[in-house]
């Protein structure tokens, strides 16, 4: 997502002086990724960002592996997921391999005690259900329901959700991916512009405003997670205290309401619900749209062999036409190895029709996934026989 912004104070010549109205130095602090070769963003700090008072204790985030070599298709009530107070907490890992982790959350409370930030992976949280506002020492995004929001690895942040939004509590879906989340590139040119055909442009793009300085000392608690262990330190000077910063590398928030549908006179596969990509995955998102206009169309999807990846659907909300005794909150797990399709009386009922209000995040991995012992615990365990006449 190469898009250049900046907020704040700067001065004219990077790497050079910089000092505040009173003539103390700001410190300069490059947040990069891919070593020196990634998208980078430059910081100005009024302390040193390098200052740690105590390192505390740490906690094992690994999850517990229930299967760990899966060829059978699952449905996970994500919903029967309980909801914890602390943020963190709440993240529960369903899904896992040695690149990603697919999980829910459903946080009763905001991530305001403590400061956090993600060492090993870019996060992507779906906001199912909730709004609020996410802060980072970039500045600030605000988020409502069908907000994605991208939190590059490293980016410290917290989280405050509006409790009197969903009287059903916040739910959110949530992918960590150790290699970066960018935009696909097929919808960018040479220079990294989404191009004409994209689904979704620039302009759609919720970007940090709104830059909290705080010029304070004391004890400021950051959690860092690293190679799955969530470690406890303390900071001397509060993490927010950026004067100004510019470049690439920052959270962006994105709705999947602003992503266009790209539709044809027969079936479009699904890649053309494309929203990001990484190394090791991708991730679609399934809109309300106009179904296929050939006369002859079948609009449900052609039974498609799951080779390369294991295709992981969380519904959000409407009819997914191709599939049945499905409802919010669902995740199904289609493994690859087997084929699937849509159930039986799914291809036949869809023909005819002219749209869907269908809402749902796919994301599809390279490697194979394994299924954590929470995983287990809200499989309805008879899915895998959905398709059988």
């Amino acid at each position: 997502m190469p898009i250049y912004h900046r907020l704040g104070q700067l001065p004219p010549k990077r790497h050079t002086i910089f000092r505040s109205p009173e003539g103390a130095f700001y410190y300069e602090q490059l947040f990069g990724t891919v070593g020196f070769d990634g998208m980078s963003s430059l910081l100005y700090h009024i302390h040193r960002p390098t200052q740690v008072k105590a390192v505390l204790d740490s906690v094992d985030l690994r999850p517990t592996l229930a299967v760990e070599h899966n060829i059978m298709s699952r449905k996970l009530v994500g919903f029967d997921v309980p909801p914890a107070n602390d943020f963190l907490n709440s993240r529960t890992p369903l899904l896992v391999n040695s690149d990603v982790v697919v999980g829910v959350a459903a946080p009763r409370e905001s991530l305001t005690d403590y400061f956090y930030k993600n060492a090993d992976s870019d996060e992507l949280l779906f906001v199912h259900r909730g709004a609020g506002t996410l802060h980072t020492l970039l500045g600030t995004i605000p988020f409502v329901s069908g907000d994605y929001l991208l939190i590059p690895r490293g980016m410290i942040y917290q989280i405050q959700f509006d409790a009197t939004d969903v009287p059903e509590g916040t739910r959110l879906f949530y992918l960590e991916s150790t290699s970066p989340i960018y935009t696909p590139k097929r919808y960018r040119n040479y220079f990294g512009q989404q191009l004409e055909h994209s689904p979704y442009s620039e302009r759609d793009y919720k970007l940090p405003q709104n830059l909290e300085t705080h010029d304070e000392r004391g004890d400021f608690v950051m959690k860092i997670k690293k190679e799955g262990i969530l470690h406890t330190l303390v900071y001397d000077t509060h993490p927010f205290d950026v004067v100004g910063w510019d470049g690439y590398n920052f959270p962006y928030g994105f709705s999947i309401h602003n992503f266009e549908p790209i539709t044809g006179r027969i079936h479009q596969p699904p890649p053309v619900h494309q929203t990001f990509e990484t190394k090791s995955c991708v991730v679609c998102s399934f809109v309300p749209r106009l179904y296929d206009y050939h006369p002859d169309a079948i609009p449900a999807p052609y039974n498609h062999s799951n080779i390369d990846s294991d295709e992981v659907l969380y519904y959000v909300d409407g009819d997914f036409m191709s599939r049945n005794g499905i409802s919010p909150g669902i995740l199904t797990l289609h493994p690859g190895g087997i084929p699937h399709g849509p159930h039986p009386g799914a291809m036949e009922r869809s023909i005819g029709k002219t749209k869907t209000d269908e809402l749902a995040v796919m994301v599809d991995t390279f490697r194979p996934l394994k299924l954590t012992n929470q995983a287990v615990g809200i499989d309805d365990g008879v899915y895998f026989q959905s398709w059988r006449e």
